[in-house]
């Protein structure tokens, strides 16, 4: 047992990257930590049921339900992925800054934590940390999205380039990228000069200004590279259901040998239900059994079932998926992960954010393919079909679910932020941080 230690974990509500982070959190507590959660006010219950304290935010960007209306971005009515990023930065990470680095400041001094642990994509946060001369440790809980030379530019759904025109695609699209993360930089170093911290060259080192960066997903799912910064450790996914998640129990009998299908999109907003309604369709005119989870986010309402699909709000997808034949997915990247670890393929209807790209990776380890989420019932029904009689599907689900389920090439991500804690770290004299000057440890190979 390690000694115990305080974790402060600045995150924020938003849909798939819940779970993972609380997984994690779960387990440090199991390791008799203690972990307060600085969230958004529907993080509440999440924090109890992991055995952690909570604390909401109150200046900075955060839902009050999980209703649609409650959106704090509404990223889902931008179909440009560089503006949706652009526009991402500035509203929700750039121009809140102060309130970010306030917020956390704050809470880490009057809950004296020994490690702040940040989700990625809230990186003015470690700004807090890095002025307290606190140990900083970030998540990533899907697949590296940051701008690397050798992997495919976010957002597009592009696989590795190859030959001469492709590297040039990627460096073009690479530089147009970083462009859209910059419209952050500004807000970031004003705050920092507020706490007598230099200033950064870009969105990218204060990003990557932690001491370690965990992905929680796998090297064997993801596509790497010898650039990605040497304080980034893949740890491998986190698969813990979601705390709302209901048990299952199927209505058809136990002899019923029908394919069972699991149809999955976000637990978010995401304007789904029109290719969820589409996919109901297509799959009552096969020989299959079917469940929709619908999530938090959609009335039940809006998708009606048929004879043979069942619509529920939520089912356990571990449970689901160690009977199922084929996943029919947004390809979020927990939903992924629970179908590759399971070894079931997929028929992929990437909707946006970091879904196109994770979608890319199963067509491109062959465990799926990808259609527009505008695909018509007819070549909906033909692909799921094509996808459940093909094995060279299944089988390429299989082997990336173990090659997954190995942990091969990642490290044990409560082990590190132990030995991130062991290191421990030096208070300001006074409550006046403006003298502080830590240095960003952030590599520049990016």
């Amino acid at each position: 047992m390690s000694t115990p230690r305080r974790f402060l974990f600045a995150m924020w509500d938003g849909g798939g990257n819940v779970p993972p982070a609380f997984g994690l959190v779960r387990r440090l507590v199991e390791r008799g930590h203690r972990v307060r959660i600085l969230g958004d006010p529907t993080l509440a219950d999440d924090a109890r049921l992991a055995g952690a304290d909570h604390v909401s935010w109150k200046a900075a960007p955060h839902r009050k339900s999980r209703s649609p209306e409650d959106d704090v971005f509404r990223d889902y009515e931008i179909r440009n992925p560089l503006r949706m990023v652009r526009e991402y930065l500035d509203m929700f990470v750039g121009r809140p800054a102060r309130a970010w680095v306030g917020e956390t400041l704050a809470e880490l001094e009057s809950w004296r934590a020994d490690v702040l642990v940040s989700d990625l994509y809230l990186p003015a946060t470690l700004i807090a940390g890095e002025a307290l001369g606190i140990p900083r440790a970030a998540y990533c809980p899907n697949i590296w999205m940051l701008p690397t030379p050798g992997i495919p530019p976010f957002g597009l759904g592009w696989t590795p380039a190859r030959g001469t025109l492709g590297q040039l695609r990627d460096v073009l699209m690479r530089t147009l990228s970083r462009a859209a993360f910059e419209s952050a930089t500004p807000y970031f170093n004003e705050v920092r000069r507020q706490y007598g911290l230099p200033a950064i060259r870009d969105f990218h080192q204060q990003a990557l200004a932690a001491d370690e960066i965990h992905v929680l997903t796998s090297p064997f799912f993801d596509f790497t590279s010898p650039a990605i910064p040497f304080n980034v450790h893949y740890c491998g996914p986190i698969l813990d259901d979601p705390s709302w998640c209901e048990p299952w129990r199927g209505p058809w009998d136990a002899g019923d040998v029908r394919p069972l299908v699991l149809v999955a999109f976000s637990s978010t907003y995401q304007k789904q239900a029109a290719i969820l309604r589409r996919v109901v369709e297509a799959l009552s005119g096969l020989p299959v059994r079917a469940v929709v989870t619908l999530g938090p986010a959609l009335d039940p309402g809006a998708v009606p079932g048929s004879a043979n699909v069942v619509v529920v709000r939520s089912a356990s997808h571990q449970t689901l998926l160690r009977e199922a034949s084929l996943l029919v997915t947004h390809c979020g990247h927990g939903t992924t992960m629970r179908g590759l670890v399971a070894g079931v393929p997929m028929v992929c209807l990437p909707m946006g954010r970091d879904q196109n790209d994770t979608a890319a990776r199963v067509v491109h380890r062959g465990a799926g393919e990808r259609l527009s989420p505008r695909t018509s019932v007819a070549k909906l029904r033909r692909t799921i079909q094509r996808v459940l009689e093909r094995p060279s599907y299944r089988d390429g689900a299989r082997r990336l679910g173990e090659a997954i389920s190995s942990g091969e090439g990642c490290i044990d991500v409560v082990e590190s932020l132990e030995r991130l804690a062991s290191r421990g770290f030096s208070r300001p004299a006074s409550p006046e941080h403006s003298n502080h000057a830590a240095s960003v440890n952030a590599p520049s190979t990016i």
